[in-house]
C-alpha cells in the first residue's frame, strides 16, 4: 500500500514525501531556528525554515543527479522519495556495465560537491555577519558533508555503489560485487552502532549516540536487503523451467467421447483442491496431440457429447503458451507476466509435455532453494490469486535481472 504523498514531478520523475520526513523537517527547523536566534524571533525562525527547505532541496538535487544519470542510459526512474534518512531514487534496473554503474553512483556526490562549491563561492562575496552569508556557508558545509558521507564505501551508500562498480569491473561478476559491497555496508553499520554506544557512554549525549546507532541499524538492514536480492537474482538466473515444473496435470485419451471425458474427469475435478488439476493433455497412438480446451467443452451442445471426441476441443501444443525445459526461470517469469498467463506448459526436446508450472510453483521452488519462510498456505494463496507475495516481487526482479 502506497503511504507516501506525491508532491509533483521533475523531468518526468514522480516526487514523493514519506510522512516521517516531516519529523526530520521539524527537527531541522528547530535546529536552524535556534542557531539563527541572534537575528531575532521572526527573522531567525524564518531563516531556519528557509535553511531546512534548502537542506532537503540539496538532498533532492543529489537524488536527481543519480536519476538523470540513469535516464541518460535509457533506464527508467520510478520515483524520488524524501524520507526519514534523506532521499532515495527508485531506479528500475541495474546499469549494463561497471562504468555505467559508476556513473550513476557518482552522480549524486558530484551534484553535492558542485552545490558546495557554488554556495562557498557566493558566500565569499557577501558581507560578514549577514543572514545570507551564514545560510550559504551552512549550506556549503552541509553539501560537503553530504557528499563525503555518501562516499563511505559500503552499501546502501553511494560509496558502496562505487565500490560495487569497481569490484564488478575487477571480478567480472556483478552478483559477487554486490555481495562484497553489501558485506562492507554491514561491517560499517555494526561499526556505527558501536560508535553510537561509545559516544553515548563517553559524552552522555544520548540523542546523538542513539541517532548514530540508528543510522548503523538502517545501513545493516539495507545492506542485508541488497545481498538477499542479489542471491535471489543469481538463483533466478541459475534455475531452469525443469527445476520448477510439476506434473500437476492429467493425460487423457484423445479419441474418447466428450461424454466419457465429462463423466470420468470433469465431475472428479469438482472435489479436487489442486489448482492445476483441470489441465488436461490429450494423447493418441502414444503421442501428445494438444491441450484440452475445457472452456470450449462447456459451451458445446450437450447433444453432441456422445458423437464428438476430445479431438474437437484440442489445441495443438505449438499453439499454447509453452517454454522448453532449459528455459531460465527469469524468462519463465517474464513470459508469464507479459502475457498474463495462469500457467505455462513445459515441453521436452522431443516436443512432448514434460510438466507445467505457475506462480505458486515458482515461489515454492525458490523457498526450498533459498530457505525462505513461505508456508503452504501462502503458496496456495499465490496459486489462487496469481499474485506473488508482497515481499517477493518476482516480476520486477526478473525484468531487472534480465536487463
Amino acid at each position: 500500500m502506497q503511504t507516501n504523498w506525491k508532491i509533483g514531478s521533475l523531468f518526468g520523475i514522480p516526487l514523493f514525501i514519506d510522512p516521517l520526513w516531516f519529523v526530520i523537517l521539524g527537527l531541522a527547523i528547530l535546529n536552524f531556528g535556534l542557531s539563527y536566534s541572534q537575528w531575532g524571533t521572526i527573522l531567525g525562525w524564518s531563516a531556519g525554515i528557509v535553511m531546512a527547505l534548502l537542506l532537503f532541496g540539496s538532498v533532492l538535487l543529489h537524488e536527481l543527479g543519480h536519476s538523470l544519470a540513469a535516464q541518460s542510459q535509457g533506464i527508467k526512474v520510478n520515483s524520488i522519495t524524501l524520507f526519514l534518512f534523506g532521499g532515495i531514487a527508485s531506479i528500475e534496473e541495474e546499469s549494463k556495465t561497471p562504468s555505467q554503474a559508476f556513473q550513476v553512483a557518482i552522480a549524486g556526490p558530484v551534484v553535492s560537491i558542485f552545490l558546495f562549491l557554488i554556495c562557498w563561492a557566493v558566500s565569499n562575496f557577501l558581507s560578514d555577519a549577514t543572514p545570507a552569508k551564514m545560510i550559504l556557508g551552512d549550506l556549503a558545509r552541509i553539501n560537503c558533508v553530504l557528499a563525503l558521507f555518501n562516499l563511505i564505501p559500503g552499501l546502501p551508500l553511494d560509496g558502496g555503489q562505487v565500490l560495487k562498480a569497481a569490484l564488478w569491473k575487477i571480478t567480472g561478476n556483478r552478483f559477487q560485487a554486490v555481495r562484497l559491497a553489501g558485506r562492507a555496508g554491514q561491517i560499517l553499520g555494526y561499526g556505527a552502532i558501536a560508535l553510537g554506544l561509545f559516544v553515548d557512554y563517553l559524552t552522555g549525549e544520548l540523542i546523538s549516540g542513539l541517532w548514530i546507532a540508528f543510522l548503523g541499524s538502517f545501513a545493516i538492514r539495507n545492506a542485508t536487503s541488497y545481498i538477499r536480492v542479489t542471491n535471489l537474482q543469481e538463483t533466478l538466473m541459475a534455475m531452469k523451467a525443469s527445476d520448477v515444473m510439476t506434473r500437476d496435470y492429467r493425460v487423457v485419451e484423445a479419441n474418447q467421447s466428450l461424454r466419457d471425458f465429462a463423466d470420468f474427469y470433469l465431475l472428479q475435478h469438482t472435489t479436487s483442491q489442486t489448482s492445476n488439476s483441470q489441465i488436461y493433455f490429450a494423447v493418441s497412438d502414444g503421442r501428445y496431440r494438444g491441450m484440452v480446451l475445457v472452456d470450449n467443452f462447456r459451451i458445446m451442445e450437450r447433444s453432441l457429447w456422445d458423437s464428438q471426441t476430445l479431438d474437437s476441443i484440442i489445441r495443438p501444443l505449438t499453439e499454447i503458451p509453452f517454454v522448453s525445459e532449459s528455459t531460465s526461470l527469469v524468462d519463465v517469469i517474464i513470459k508469464i507476466e507479459d502475457e498474463g498467463l495462469n500457467f505455462l506448459t513445459i515441453l521436452s526436446p522431443a516436443g512432448a509435455v514434460a510438466g507445467v508450472l505457475d506462480r505458486g510453483d515458482i515461489v515454492k521452488a525458490l523457498a526450498e532453494k533459498l530457505n525462505l519462510k513461505i508456508n503452504d498456505a501462502e503458496i496456495k494463496y499465490v496459486k489462487e490469486n496469481r499474485q506473488y507475495p508482497s515481499g517477493l516481487q518476482l516480476a520486477a526482479l526478473a525484468k531487472s535481472t534480465k536487463n
